[in-house]
């Protein structure tokens, strides 16, 4: 599968002349979580034959893949009839530090044991010290010489740890930056360190909107030769100014255009290995629908192995950081203006999208404190743009939402007719209530379920929970209806917040894939699932009406 290496005090040396290749054929892309969809091997069960393999992106460890992601074991026990490829996405292959060596060795084990005959990644920086960057979005380098040298050093660095190749991903673009097309930028860099190619279609089509260009355009001088694996996934085009810019969103439809594109770029790419359908988050139903047009095209066969020539010099170069990582950070986040950098206009673009994912990973956790101290563009920027979200990326091993609520708390103490202290105190307590089980109900029992816990507050903060949900349907409703988000609705909010209630305020919250959701009741039904939460009873001395609203919604479990 792999040319035969030699390891010296944790470093590979190349051994021998070759890469020999296996064919893959088409794939399916996965994070090997149950609770995802599309679930791979239950596709495979139902329709034999639909794709040849999976290709899972993990943490670079293999014992830190196995404990967090809960199909591994059905992976590795299906390996043998469906292949695998691993693709990363936790490696950097650009930014300001070179990945540690001890994790480009537990990369290279990983890769070895699941028998990945290659690792293809996104030519970007992903992560500062492990902390990946919210919703995994990272950040492009500039196509000019300094972005190239840095991405080189970056690629011949982790290749010298590698008994197998690592394959290059053309990275999604929003923002210019950078005098080259992506492609030259692409071709420059196989030339310099030698190594195959990962052409994903999505990511082309957002550069040549970005640039104005045609779909095809630079095609024809790239060497397609070199490109062993294609990727086609969803996304979509959105307009900002007098720009059109694709936001790389596996979730939504792949358009026509990369169909069409794909099929036209199949016959000119002699060296492909493997056509991988990125369909995160779609349905079974739906999923099928596209990999039954891929099989069309990506027939079920076997084809010889590919033989690739391994790169004659792993020398590695200075990391030069010319190419000014930090200062796209800051601009990308709002700590600097756009037009600290090139391409104002797009860096906008790449902020509001990254502004969209921070938000909805904030929402999770802190939906009222999030609508109360950063419920616009400009206030959620200024969280971003914060020594406190800095600091999420220094080794503080803090998650994002708890430096968001140690820049809340800044925020509420220099701005205190915001209001939101009552709703960050009710949000930063109920992870706390989940500390405590609750005892199971036995046979004829009736319980509180796993998922549910009461809470008590000196202040009812009923009427702002309820204000939240329907201020954020109503303006939701207003901005599909008008084509922009009428942001001074939020006001309304703001004043429901200067106005608690008078407690005790009894209410239930429910968790639901780690996320807390706040639930209003009424205070009868509040004290019954109090006492439950305590001791399960008999299904005979629980109050009817009361039992079964509860199992209405979802409340109670039955022993």
């Amino acid at each position: 599968m792999t040319a035969e290496r030699v390891y010296v005090h944790g470093m590979t040396h190349v051994d021998a002349d070759m890469w020999t290749l296996p064919w893959r054929g088409l794939g399916l892309s996965s994070n090997l979580s149950t609770a995802d969809v599309p679930q791979p091997y239950r596709l495979l069960d139902a329709s034999p034959g639909l794709f040849d393999y999976v290709e899972y992106s993990a943490p670079l460890s293999l014992e830190e893949a196995k404990a967090h992601a809960s199909l591994f074991p059905e992976m590795w026990r299906r390996r043998a009839d469906v292949p695998v490829l691993f693709h990363p996405v936790h490696l950097n292959l650009w930014g300001p530090e070179l990945e540690p060596a001890s994790a480009l060795a537990e990369l290279d084990a990983h890769a070895r044991t699941v028998g990945s005959p290659w690792v293809g990644n996104d030519v970007g920086w992903w992560h500062v010290g492990g902390q990946p960057f919210p919703g995994y979005l990272y950040f492009t380098p500039p196509f000019n010489a300094a972005g190239l040298a840095d991405c080189a050093a970056h690629a011949l660095h982790v290749q010298r740890h590698l008994s197998m190749p690592l394959v290059l991903e053309n990275p999604a673009v929003l923002a210019r930056r950078g005098e080259w097309h992506v492609l030259d930028f692409m071709s420059r860099l196989h030339a310099r360190t030698g190594l195959p190619l990962l052409l994903d279609l999505g990511h082309l089509f957002s550069h040549q909107l970005s640039a104005g260009l045609p779909l095809e355009a630079g095609l024809d001088g790239f060497p397609l030769d070199q490109v062993i694996e294609i990727h086609l996934a969803g996304g979509v085009v959105t307009r900002r100014g007098s720009r059109q810019f694709y936001v790389d969103d596996h979730t939504q439809p792949v358009r026509e255009e990369l169909f069409e594109l794909l099929e036209s770029l199949l016959p000119r790419c002699p060296s492909l290995r493997a056509v991988t359908f990125e369909g995160d988050g779609h349905p079974p139903e739906v999923v099928m629908v596209s990999l039954r047009r891929l099989r069309r095209l990506v027939p079920a066969s076997e084809r010889p192995p590919l033989t690739l020539r391994t790169p004659r010099d792993l020398t590695v170069p200075t990391l030069t950081g010319e190419s000014r990582p930090w200062e796209l950070f800051d601009a990308g986040h709002g700590a600097t203006p756009a037009t600290s950098v090139e391409d104002e206009e797009g860096t906008l673009a790449d902020r509001d999208f990254r502004l969209a994912v921070v938000a909805e990973v904030l929402d999770r956790e802190w939906p009222l404190t999030r609508l109360l101290v950063a419920g616009t563009g400009e206030s959620l920027a200024a969280f971003t743009g914060s020594p406190e979200y800095r600091g999420l990326f220094g080794g503080t091993g803090r998650s994002l939402g708890q430096v968001f609520s140690k820049w809340a708390m800044r925020r509420l103490r220099e701005h205190p007719d915001e209001g939101a202290s009552a709703a960050l105190a009710v949000e930063m307590l109920l992870p706390t209530l989940f500390l405590r089980p609750v005892p199971s109900p036995g046979p004829g029992q009736v319980g509180l379920a796993e998922d549910v816990r009461p809470g008590a507050l000196p202040a009812d903060l009923s009427e702002l929970v309820f204000a939240a949900r329907a201020v954020r349907r109503h303006l939701t409703a207003r901005a599909w209806a008008c084509g922009s988000l009428e942001l001074s609705g939020l006001e309304s909010l703001a004043q429901v917040a200067r106005r608690p209630g008078q407690g005790p305020w009894s209410f239930l919250v429910r968790r639901r894939g780690g996320a807390h959701e706040v639930l209003t009741v009424a205070p009868a039904l509040a004290e019954w699932v109090r006492k439950l939460a305590s001791r399960p009873m008999s299904v005979e001395e629980a109050p009817p009406a009361l039992l079964a609203e509860a199992q209405g919604r979802g409340l109670i479990r039955w022993g």
